[in-house]
């Protein structure tokens, strides 16, 4: 019997943040994740009258492709999903976690290429671009381990997340967009923060469970070169397998110039990826108020209540475009919250959030207490 949850979900992801129609096509990418809810998709997608395809994926199998891999394989298996991807109208990425670490081993060269040759092309360039697009984690024991929870509580907990009224949040994130876009200055302050920047004349958008579930951040982008000053980061991370803590960035004239961590080797052979690694491409304020602490999961992190984060890495060239283009994308979040350390956010000298709380009355509806219910 399907677990009802399943089909509250898959009714989020295939009529509201897909919104499928009859006749569409869609390609469901189901990564370690079970068969029971891929194939409730399946059901509700056809229920529609939209024509799936699917994909089985593991994490385990594509680190064996990449640990083994040539550059000449990764063009064709890139040159085969990028025709698939070409044809479908919407797509949802399910994925599962049984090894948080499974590609940490990957060698630097072989991840880079994976990075450059098969997923950018696929997903960076005709997926994101081209295609309505919803991504997920599917809860699993690695990932109620991770967040220090029983895997009942944590399977309760990430249900609610996931079903919450994204309505109902879309309309209460419109005047941070809308301030967003007509401001110029911001001004980030904290405990080893001191950060300031533009970001005129670069869109906002409102992440309302469109593009990712859980959802719940607006987003911009910092004038490439306006960056300076310090900032710390105090929520744990992991990229390409790898955890870090307590990350610290210093820039100048949009760059970083000084990057450590608990991992400060590898978080600098992150940041020379490539030239635009080293700027940023994204600046966000998370606000979904069921998430209220890190889990080591960035689709979750990100949107924590009370948090920002703050993204060495390529711009969303087609919705905030601050022309920083890299490899890489890393989502870094800091958490204002009072029991985090508190914080404050200013806009063209205004106080905007202060300890993780919004204090303008336009942006009232997006504190916890008003997204709820």
């Amino acid at each position: 019997m399907i677990d009802p949850r399943m089909t509250r979900l898959a009714d989020v992801l295939i009529n509201y943040s897909t919104e499928l129609k009859p006749g569409e096509r869609i390609l469901i990418e189901a990564i370690d994740a079970p068969h029971e809810m891929t194939c409730e998709l399946v059901r509700l997608a056809r229920q529609v009258g939209a024509e799936p395809l699917v994909t089985l994926k593991s994490n385990r199998v594509l680190r064996s492709l990449l640990t083994h891999g040539s550059e000449e394989q990764l063009k064709l298996i890139a040159e085969v999903e990028a025709a698939r991807m070409k044809q479908v109208q919407a797509y949802i990425g399910l994925r599962g976690t049984r090894n948080i670490a499974e590609l940490s081993d990957v060698p630097d060269d072989k991840m880079k290429a994976y990075q450059s040759i098969w997923w950018r092309p696929v997903h960076g360039e005709i997926r994101v671009r081209e295609t309505r697009w919803v991504v997920l984690r599917y809860p699993s024991e690695p990932m109620a381990q991770q967040a220090k929870m029983s895997t009942e509580a944590f399977e309760d907990f990430y249900f609610e997340v996931c079903t919450m009224d994204y309505r109902k949040m879309s309309a209460a994130m419109q005047p941070l967009r809308q301030r967003l876009e007509a401001a110029d200055r911001v001004k980030l302050v904290g405990p080893g923060t001191e950060l300031g920047f533009s970001i005129k004349g670069i869109p906002a958008v409102a992440c309302d469970g469109k593009l990712n579930i859980p959802d719940g951040e607006v987003f911009t982008a910092p004038v490439r070169d306006s960056v300076d000053g310090v900032i710390q980061f105090n929520a744990p991370t992991i990229y390409q397998g790898v955890p870090h803590e307590n990350i610290r960035l210093e820039f100048k004239q949009g760059k970083i110039v000084d990057a450590s961590s608990t991992d400060t080797k590898h978080l600098n052979t992150v940041l020379d990826s490539d030239e635009g690694a080293r700027y940023v491409g994204e600046f966000a304020f998370g606000v979904n108020p069921y998430i209220t602490r890190p889990m080591l999961d960035t689709l979750f992190d990100e949107k924590i209540a009370g948090s920002f984060h703050f993204t060495p890495g390529s711009a969303y060239e087609d919705e905030a475009d601050n022309g920083n283009r890299s490899q890489i994308h890393w989502d870094m979040v800091c958490l204002q919250t009072k029991d985090a350390g508190g914080g404050e956010i200013w806009l063209d000298g205004e106080l905007i959030r202060k300890d993780g709380r919004f204090v303008p009355d336009d942006l009232k509806p997006l504190n916890p207490e008003n997204l709820k219910g």
